[in-house]
C-alpha cells in the first residue's frame, strides 16, 4: 500500500500523539481502581472544569456517536424534538442512533449557509406547529466546527442562546472538533460553551490525538441526573476507565489539545491557499478550521484515488473535503497538490 494512503480522508486516519501515548503509559503503571473511580479520572475532570471555568459533570464515552447520542437522550423525552442542520453529524452520519437512544425523538432539519443553524431557521420550526400531533422541539444541536468546517461566532451562538431561552429549549453542542475551532476563533472554551448558552458539549478526544474518547460535559447538571446510568446501560462505562481519562489529561496539561489543533487548523490554512493557486480548482466553503472543501474535475478525483489518495466525497455537495489532523506533514501536503496539478494539466 502507498505511504501516503492514509492522508486528508479524516482526522479519524491519524495515530496517537506523543502526550496521549505517554499518559497511557504512565496508567499503565501497577492496578488502579475501575470504572472511573481512579486518580486520572478525577484529575482529568478536575481539569475540565478548571479549563472551561465553571463546576460541570463530566462523562467519558468511547466515541462521538455515543456522546452525541446519549447527551441528546438526556435532554429530551421520546416524544420531543432535536433541530439540527441538514448536514449535521447526528442526522447524516449516526446511523439513527440519537433517534435510537432517546427512544425516538425525531430530528427536524433546517437548511442554513456554509452548514450553520440560524436563531431564524431555528424560529421558524418552533413555531411551525404546536399541536399535539407533532414532536415537540426540546433540544437545539450544534457542531462547533460545523460539518463544512465553518465556525459559529459568538455572536451567532448567542443569537441561538436567545431563540433557546425564548422557547425553552436545551442545547446541545457537537464538539467533533471543537479544539480546532478554540484554536481557530482564540475565544476561551467558557465563552464558546456555556457563556453562550450551551447546556451540554460533547468534546472529542479522537480526532484531536487520542486513541479513542469523548468527554461529555453537562454545564447545566441538573441536566445530568442519572446520567452514569444511561452510559452503563449504553455499553459506554469503561472498565478500565482510566486508558480514556489519562490520555485527555495529557492533552489538557500539556496544552496539547490546542497545539494539536493549531497545527491541523493551520495545515488546512496552506493546503487553501497553495489548491487556490492551481487553475480550475475551486473552494466550496469558507476554510475557517482544518478542513478544506473543494470543488474538483471528475477525472481529477479518479486520478487522485488511482494514486491512492484517501478523501472523502459524501460530505459537502459533489465537492472534495481534505481534512488536516495533528499529524499531517507539509512535505505530504506537496505530494497532494503535486498530483492536482499533475492531474488537472494532463
Amino acid at each position: 500500500m502507498s505511504s501516503h494512503s492514509e492522508q486528508f480522508a479524516s482526522d479519524n486516519y491519524s495515530g496517537i500523539c506523543p502526550e496521549a501515548l505517554e499518559y497511557m503509559i504512565q496508567a499503565n503503571q501497577g492496578s488502579s481502581p475501575a470504572y472511573g473511580n481512579d486518580e486520572w479520572t478525577q484529575k482529568a475532570t478536575d481539569y475540565f472544569r478548571e479549563l472551561f471555568e465553571i463546576d460541570c459533570e463530566v462523562f467519558f464515552a468511547f466515541n462521538g456517536t455515543a456522546a452525541n447520542s446519549l447527551s441528546l437522550a438526556a435532554l429530551c423525552q421520546s416524544y420531543h424534538s432535536v433541530i439540527c442542520h441538514e448536514t449535521a453529524h447526528i442526522e447524516t452520519d449516526e446511523c439513527g442512533a440519537p433517534e435510537f437512544a432517546s427512544n425516538g425523538s425525531k430530528l427536524l432539519l433546517a437548511k442554513g449557509e456554509n452548514g450553520k443553524l440560524t436563531a431564524q431557521a431555528i424560529e421558524a420550526i418552533v413555531t411551525r406547529r404546536a399541536d399535539i400531533h407533532y414532536p415537540k422541539p426540546k433540544v437545539i444541536s450544534i457542531t462547533q466546527a460545523t460539518e463544512l468546517g465553518t465556525l459559529y461566532t459568538i455572536e451567532e451562538l448567542l443569537g441561538i442562546k436567545e431563540i433557546a431561552q425564548k422557547y425553552n429549549l436545551k442545547i446541545h453542542m457537537d464538539g467533533a472538533r471543537f479544539a480546532n475551532a478554540v484554536a481557530a476563533m482564540n475565544k476561551s472554551p467558557a465563552e464558546m460553551t456555556w457563556k453562550s448558552g450551551v447546556d451540554v458539549l460533547c468534546f472529542c478526544g479522537t480526532k484531536n490525538g487520542m486513541a479513542l474518547g469523548e468527554a461529555i460535559l453537562f454545564f447545566n447538571k441538573a441536566l445530568a441526573e442519572d446520567f452514569d446510568y444511561r452510559c452503563k446501560q449504553a455499553g459506554q462505562l469503561a472498565s478500565k476507565m482510566r486508558f480514556i481519562s489519562a490520555p485527555w489529561l495529557g492533552l489538557l496539561e500539556t496544552g496539547a489539545w490546542l497545539k494539536n489543533a493549531r497545527h491541523a487548523n493551520q495545515c488546512a490554512e496552506y493546503l487553501e491557499n497553495q489548491l487556490l493557486k492551481i487553475e480550475g480548482v475551486e473552494m466550496m466553503f469558507p476554510r475557517e478550521a482544518n478542513a478544506v472543501f473543494v470543488k474538483l474535475p471528475e477525472q481529477v478525483i479518479q486520478t487522485l484515488k488511482s494514486k491512492n489518495w484517501q478523501f472523502y466525497t459524501f460530505i459537502g455537495v459533489g465537492g472534495v473535503r481534505l481534512m488536516c489532523s495533528w499529524n499531517t506533514t507539509k512535505s505530504k501536503m506537496d505530494e497532494l497538490l503535486r498530483d492536482i496539478k499533475d492531474a488537472i494539466a494532463s
